[in-house]
């Protein structure tokens, strides 16, 4: 302990002096990259450490100081990373007992938001946790907790409650979904073998011990409170929300001699049987081209699922509608179950459920896009392009040169395919950046210090950037939909692809609601053109099943399906004619930040009529 102690004073010391050092006038960072890096050493059980104060709070207080430093010295663009620093900030002062330097901070966050849901409600949790301790005292009584939910309540009240409605659904699902073994998990499963192996832990991972102390201490004790207010809040308001696609979607119909279009749906993989009478074929095959997750050409047309897991897909299914319709506050059989299963996991058995349900994810993530995509439009025709995502909470396989050379060559591959087959839109619902790289090297052990990390980092990352760039720029003709992430961070500043490549065939789609409002998760920023619905979208997943998910993924199927009814209407456009099509009849929100789709207009300008 105490070399521990004296590590991190050593750290704190030469950050200060280095601080010392540095003129008044902030340094520009423009991108997420540019941010400084710490490693702060740690030792033995990170769930003992946690729960030590001695051995924690010389941790927390290095890791707050270094947080500090870099806002106080650098001028960072985007202020979702600025929320971040300071979020951290704030919940290292509610650890403390500094309430009323935890107030500052989350008034400086609330400037900050951007969303109009999140200018709402940022910090009103906060806030009653703060008010009920310094007027009931000791967080462990019923007094407390009652004085919580009242201070909680009269903030919601004041509220225009559609604006807040969806966040407070996903709030009283997390409250739902919660439990110690699932917050200590990643504590114990991605933090602790990292630990354990390099005796350290990056300013990339750390913020997690002390968010994960902050649920432990404030928000897993307030459980039944918060999930009894949010449900109260939420029978009081029975108002749901004006659909505005249901007037803006056009389904053409069958038999009126449009062209038909291929579209590829680059993903996890389809289940094309149900789409078998709309595929792109080759000979009398349907086409499709994968790589596996070692990069290597696969002959499997979906995401294979292990035999020990496969007679649990059912079970897992049923856990993906529980999510979904906890998400959609729906009080069905399967929500009950998988907020049962989640609030009740033991500690041993974390890994394995994370690792199922991520498998699960990526199995339906295709088929689920596809559905989307294929909508209402009887002339396009599917391509899959399959590529496997991981699902493991540690990278498997590990980061090398060979297989970010081969990853990067990859993609040409498929590209290639894509214009062999003539299709004139792909679906791109997946997204890289620069510090998952980073993080997957630090997971695997390679490199000796943080700096190392970030260089060999940087050449993977700019392998894969610069292949996929290179790859959709040489194929002009095919107009690329990305997703633009669910990060609710700019893809530019984060350098996420491909949803920050600008080339005139690629458009980024942004996520909203079903009426038009911004989703919580969405990422934003100058290359996301549009936006379409992502909130709850319902669509197949393997087998024929239809489920509701959210996400940007399901936002760019909208766009990508919008496109394909363009093109069969007037298959003479170019990409970058459908592009404007798309974009000129899409409707600016009075605020400016979103771009709403408008199917029926862009339809009607290329000449349908019903």
């Amino acid at each position: 302990m105490t070399s521990l102690v004296h590590r991190l004073l050593v750290v704190t010391l030469a950050l200060g002096l280095t601080a010392c050092a540095v003129g008044p006038e902030k340094q520009r960072i423009t991108r997420a990259d540019e941010l400084p890096r710490f490693s702060y050493p740690v030792e033995g059980d990170l769930v003992r450490l946690l729960r030590d104060d001695s051995r924690f709070k010389p941790l927390y207080t290095a890791i707050a100081r270094n947080h500090a430093d870099v806002l106080a010295r650098y001028d960072i663009a985007e202020k979702a990373t600025q929320r971040n620093y300071l979020g951290l900030l704030a919940q290292v002062a509610l650890i403390d007992g500094r309430y009323g330097d935890a107030l500052k901070l989350t008034d400086q966050i609330r400037m900050l938001q951007e969303k109009p849901a999140d200018k709402l409600l940022s910090g009103l949790l906060s806030q009653a946790i703060i008010g009920a301790a310094q007027r009931r005292g000791e967080r462990e009584s019923d007094t407390y907790r009652l004085e919580v939910a009242r201070q909680l309540r009269a903030s919601l009240d004041a509220l225009p409650f559609l604006v807040v409605r969806n966040d407070i659904i996903r709030a009283k699902a997390s409250a739902e979904f919660m439990g110690e073994s699932l917050t200590l998990g990643r504590v114990r499963e991605v933090l602790q073998p990292v630990a354990d192996k390099a005796g350290s832990l990056s300013s990339s991972m750390v913020p997690s011990l002390i968010s994960t102390r902050y649920q432990l201490d404030f928000i897993l004790p307030l459980k039944d409170t918060l999930i009894q207010t949010y449900g109260d809040y939420l029978k009081a308001n029975r108002v749901e929300k004006a659909d505005i696609w249901a007037s803006r979607d056009v389904a053409l119909p069958a038999g009126r001699g449009h062209a038909p279009v291929t579209v590829a749906v680059w993903d996890s993989g389809v289940d094309t049987a149900l789409f078998a009478d709309r595929l792109a074929m080759a000979g009398d095959q349907p086409a499709f081209i994968a790589f596996d997750r070692d990069s290597r050409a696969s002959l499997l047309p979906m995401l294979p699922i292990p035999a020990d897991i496969k007679s649990l897909l059912p079970v897992m299914q049923a856990r993906s509608k529980g999510l979904s319709d906890a998400q959609s506050n729906i009080e069905s059989a399967e929500a009950t179950e998988v907020k049962r299963y989640l609030s009740g996991l033991k500690p041993e058995d974390y890994k394995a459920a994370q690792e199922a349900l991520r498998l699960n994810g990526n199995y339906q993530h295709g088929t689920h896009v596809a559905g989307i995509a294929m909508a209402g439009n009887p002339y396009a025709r599917l391509l899959n392009a399959r590529i496997e995502f991981g699902h493991t909470l540690t990278p498997n396989p590990c980061p090398s040169r060979e297989l970010e050379e081969r990853a990067a060559a990859n993609f040409h591959s498929y590209v290639g395919f894509i214009r062999q087959h003539k299709v004139r839109v792909v679906n791109m619902s997946w997204s890289g950046n620069v510090r998952s790289y980073e993080t997957a090297l630090e997971q695997c052990n390679i490199g000796k210090d943080s700096a190392e990390r970030k260089a060999l980092a940087r050449v993977y990352f700019q392998l894969h950037f610069d292949a996929l760039r290179a790859a959709i720029a040489s194929a002009p003709e095919v107009l690329f939909v990305a997703a633009a992430g669910n990060s609710a961070n700019d893809p530019s500043f984060n350098e996420a692809y491909p949803s920050s490549i600008v080339l005139p065939n690629l458009i980024t789609v942004g996520a909203v609601d079903k009426a038009g409002d911004e989703a919580a998760f969405t990422s934003y920023g100058p290359t996301v053109a549009v936006h379409a619905n992502g909130y709850q979208v319902e669509s197949f997943v393997p087998g024929g099943a239809r489920i509701a998910l959210s996400g940007t993924s399901m936002a760019a199927p909208q766009v990508a399906n919008l496109a394909s009814k363009i093109i069969a209407i007037n298959p003479v456009l170019t990409s970058a004619e459908t592009l404007k099509v798309i974009i000129s009849t899409a409707e600016k929100t009075a605020d400016g930040r979103r771009v709403l789709i408008h199917p029926a207009k862009a339809l009607q300008a290329v000449g349908y009529s019903p």
